[in-house]
């Protein structure tokens, strides 16, 4: 027998991925790009900024200072694409630059459709099968550098092949993006990137500072570099190239319909009695591998409403990030140079 499952994942505060950072010494900007390709570039901000996250509205300052056309108010791939085929007398940009929360668990904030969902590898798939996304004028793409500032994206070589499909007629342009995370308005530079490294624990049961420590220590051997315990310390650099941490939360949620079951909708004493039914449920067990956080590093709840079971998670997540340094005649941020093959990928 099948019950009724609903699945819920939310992202509290997991936006700040991308986080914002309060500048107190400002320096000018990093400019790698010609004056052909600074007269030929336009930016996407792909989303709103919510609570105290000023992420898009500190790339729109950036990009604001660099004179790029900026586009608002666009939320979803189609609307890009439609706003770039309604506009197609428009000088041609040799650079399109889209800003875009994403995470390594769920994708892209970023949605398909106007009405769609987020993109995944698997929703994007969806809806180029069937071709309910409008297809890109041939006469924007060719020769078209598609720029996604997406933190860690470029991790996920997969979906920007997806990506470049779903940009693509009988010409190609190419699909670029970081697999480092890209930080806007930072203390010393007003964009840099950053490599980060993560550690889990139970939401409102840390382990305190120093176990976290000895644990994001043991997962990264090769970072001996990094003085673990002082970066969860630190919420920004106090110097250029300093790591620093800031932590969110990941809820999770799931609902099963008992209503028509002949099976009696389950209570549990205890976090262990709820991981082991969790186990059991191979529906959970596909959607917790495909977050890769383990199931321990959650703090699980219940409540049953009517018929209705429903199970709840949440883990905490404290995230160090390394910003990315060049040492050469001076210690400063590496340019975020997209010909840099070590700082970008490029399909």
């Amino acid at each position: 027998m099948k019950l009724a499952l609903k699945t819920i994942v939310y992202f509290c505060l997991l936006i700040t991925t991308c986080n914002t950072l309060i500048s107190k010494n400002k320096v000018s900007l990093n400019t790698t790009n010609n004056v052909k390709t600074l007269n030929n570039s336009i930016v996407f901000i792909a989303g709103f900024d919510k609570d105290d996250n000023q992420y898009y509205n500190n790339a729109r300052s950036y990009f604001k200072q660099k004179k790029f056309k900026i586009i608002e108010d666009t939320y979803s791939l189609e609307a890009i694409i439609n706003w770039l085929n309604k506009n197609e007398n428009e000088t041609f940009f040799y650079e399109i630059h889209i800003v875009s929360h994403s995470n390594p668990w769920r994708g892209m904030s970023l949605k398909t459709l106007e009405n769609g969902e987020r993109i995944t590898i698997e929703t994007l798939q969806e809806v180029l099968k069937n071709k309910s996304l409008p297809k890109l004028h041939k006469k924007r793409i060719e020769n078209a550098n598609i720029i996604f500032h997406s933190c860690g994206l470029g991790e996920n070589k997969k979906l920007l092949q997806v990506l470049k499909s779903a940009f693509s007629n009988d010409k190609t342009p190419n699909i670029i993006a970081s697999p480092h995370f890209n930080v806007f308005d930072g203390s010393y530079n007003n964009h840099y990137l950053a490599k980060p490294f993560y550690v889990f624990y139970p939401t409102s049961k840390s382990p305190g500072k120093t176990d976290l420590s000895k644990e994001i220590a043991k997962k990264y051997p090769t970072e001996k570099q990094i003085n673990w315990l002082k970066s969860l310390n630190k919420k920004q650099e106090s110097y250029v190239g300093e790591p620093y941490s800031y932590q969110f939360n990941i809820p999770v949620k799931w609902e099963f319909d008992f209503t028509n079951s002949s099976e009696k909708t389950p209570t549990f004493s205890n976090d262990d009695e709820i991981m082991d039914w969790i186990i059991d449920k191979e529906e959970i067990s596909k959607e917790l591998l495909k977050l890769n956080i383990p199931i321990e590093k959650y703090r699980w709840n219940y409540k049953v409403t009517n018929n209705k079971l429903i199970i709840l998670g949440k883990t905490t997540v404290i995230c160090v990030l390394k910003p990315l340094i060049t040492t050469k005649k001076s210690v400063k941020h590496s340019l975020t140079d997209i010909n840099n093959t070590d700082l970008y990928i490029k399909i």
